[in-house]
Formats: C-alpha cells, structure tokens, sequence
C-alpha cells in the first residue's frame, strides 16, 4: 500500500480548515483543538472508571461476522469498571465500540464542547471507542458518510485511512460496509491481495487530546497501540451524492443484507467474501 502521512496542524481557524480540507475532502490531524476543553486534563481511564464504573457496557471483538449476529451486535457486557482494569493489566481484543457514555453519564457532557469550525455536528450523538492494547478496529467506512472529528485520549492510536476513491483496491465486501476482514492492513498479503498494492491512501498516530478529521465516506483501520479511548463528532455529508450514498445504506442496503441473512444464513456471508476478491480482480483484469 501506498500511505502518506496525514498533515499536521497545531491550531486552525475555521475559514482555513473549509478552505484547506473540507471543501478537498483532505484528512488532517489538529494537536490542539481541544486544549481548553476540561476533558484535556480530565479524561484518562482511570477517571472513566471513576464516574461510570457501575455502568454494563457492551464489548466486541475481532471475530469474523457471523450470519445470526444483528447489525452492530455486542459479543460480551462487562462493568466498565472490570474493563478498564482488563485494559491497564493485559493486551485484550475487546474493544467498546459506538458507545453513547454521555447518555448514561450525563455529567461527562459538561468536559467538552462543540467546536465551532464550519461543521454542523450532530448534538444528540457523542460516541466513545475504547480498545486495549493491540486491539484492531477492522477496514471499514461509516454507514452515514459523516465528516467526522474524532478525539483521542490516553496513549497512542493508529490510524489508516483511504478516500472513498480506493474502494476499487480495497476488497470491499458487497452489501456492507467493510473490506475482507481477514486482511492485516498492517501487514498485508500480497500473493492473496495483490490488488492492495495499488491502493493509495494515509496513516497518522494520534496521542492525548489530538483530533483527526476524516471526510466523508474514508474507509478508516484503528489500531490501539497503548490502551486509550477516543471520542467522536459528526456531521452529515454535504455532498448530495454522499447523502444518496448514506440513505441507500440506511433504508435499503442493510434491510436487503439482514434479509438475505435470514434466507441464506452462512452462505451468504461466505458468498460476499468470495465475490469481494472475484469482484476486484475481474474489475483489475487479473482473472
């Protein structure tokens, strides 16, 4: 693959950041977005376990998706309290993922705000992300196509993103909204996946209080590289080609997927893998 790595600002004013990365669709990591925030100083693992220890939070894994497991369905629950501690003992797959904290925290809302730089994020959703070290978060774009900001806190994340332009050298997987989940994107196959070889997109590692922006529809790969957690904000696409792209997947492409889980089981899941290698090399001529 072919990764730049994404461009870096300190500060950034909201004319600049339209002009330099919306309107091109140009993913930047900003350093100090959010220094003024409480969360800066406040928000560690230890202080999540602090204020929402009792909670029962859902937890997933790098498992292969499985025919009978809803849309975003939980592999495991577990007091946040027990996970956390999991997490500062011992690497573990487990990961928290679209998790709305503030829903049953509300207190936590009171350590950020919302930035005011020419997105028009959507207030009723801060989602959370936690991961241990070592966890994956596999290849995968957004089901709404959001611009989205998202925050890291505690230690150090890796990021891999690719513009929806790559799609073609990514191995998509029909009717969803991943790659072939058994491609290490940090250390690709070639002899299986020789089409990634062309795919050109960007990496960055976000550390404590740094805020990545990723346009509309990136494909993105999160890797906790020390346990941490991160925060996310959107906005919907301003694109209206996006926003067809987002609404397909909402009201059609999911409910066709579900269905044909039901009538097929299994065999449907195997049948998008095998199409989402057949797919690409017929689209690249190699068969």
């Amino acid at each position: 693959m072919q990764l730049e790595t994404i461009e870096r600002v300190t500060t950034i004013t909201k004319t600049a950041f339209l002009e330099k990365y919306v309107k091109p669709q140009k993913p930047v990591v900003i350093e100090k977005l959010i220094n003024d925030w409480p969360a800066y100083k406040k928000w560690s693992l230890s202080y999540v376990q602090k204020v929402a220890g009792e909670k029962e939070v859902p937890l997933y894994d790098d498992r292969p998706v499985k025919h009978d497991e809803g849309f975003n369905e939980a592999h495991a629950t577990m007091k946040m309290s027990d996970y956390i501690a999991l997490l500062k003992t011992t690497p573990t797959n487990y990961r928290i993922f679209l998790y709305n904290l503030m829903k049953e925290v509300p207190s936590l809302k009171h350590d950020f705000r919302f930035p005011k730089i020419g997105l028009r994020l959507i207030k009723q959703i801060p989602m959370l992300f936690f991961g241990g070290e070592g966890s994956k978060v596999f290849m995968h774009h957004d089901i709404d196509w959001a611009n989205i900001l998202h925050f890291h806190f505690e230690g150090k994340k890796q990021c891999i993103l690719f513009p929806p332009s790559e799609t073609k050298n990514l191995y998509k997987v029909p009717y969803s909204l991943i790659t072939r989940e058994d491609i290490d994107f940090d250390n690709p196959d070639y002899e299986k996946f020789p089409v990634l070889k062309k795919a050109k997109g960007y990496i960055c590692h976000l550390n404590h209080g740094e805020t990545l922006y990723m346009p509309e529809g990136y494909w993105h790969f999160m890797k906790y590289e020390t346990p941490g957690f991160s925060m996310s904000l959107r906005s919907l696409p301003r694109k209206m080609k996006h926003l067809r792209y987002a609404l397909y997947n909402v009201f059609i492409m999911r409910y066709f997927d579900n269905l044909m889980r039901r009538r097929k089981g299994q065999a449907w899941i195997d049948q998008k893998n095998e199409r989402a290698i057949s797919d690409t090399h017929k689209l690249h001529k190699l068969i």
